[in-house]
């Protein structure tokens, strides 16, 4: 089993950054990614970025560039910098870590397995 646990969401103002950790615990080499997702009220769960223990960094489409993921392998923590809030990233990020993959056409993804329970961002205009 694998423990993740999230902190650093809060209101902020439209403009502003918030830096997210998630500490992770337990059988955690049984996992070779972690990622973030988040979910906005109302919407369905979306994928933010995430990262394979090689390094490579996958982020979504419309962020690249205001969002970075990083990981202390020392502390074995997963951040997430967010430059640039907007009301739009208003939403619960959850931390995920899970497998691998290659994709039919080529693509690397990221399956989680694993999950914790979530930081509040709260961005307001």
């Amino acid at each position: 089993q694998v423990q993740l646990v999230e902190s650093g969401g809060g209101s902020v103002q439209s403009g502003g950054s918030l830096r997210l950790s998630c500490a992770a615990s337990g059988y955690t080499s049984s996992t070779d990614c972690m990622g973030w997702v988040r979910q906005a009220p109302g919407k369905e769960r979306e994928g933010v970025a995430y990262r394979t223990s090689d390094g490579r960094k996958r982020y979504i489409d419309s962020e690249k560039g205001r969002f970075t993921i990083s990981r202390d392998n020392a502390k074995n923590t997963l951040y997430l910098q967010i430059n640039s809030l907007k009301p739009e990233d208003t939403a619960m990020y959850y931390c995920a870590a899970g497998s691998q993959y290659i994709s039919r056409s080529g693509d690397l993804g990221c399956a989680y397995n694993y999950w914790g329970q979530g930081t509040q961002v709260t961005v307001s205009s």
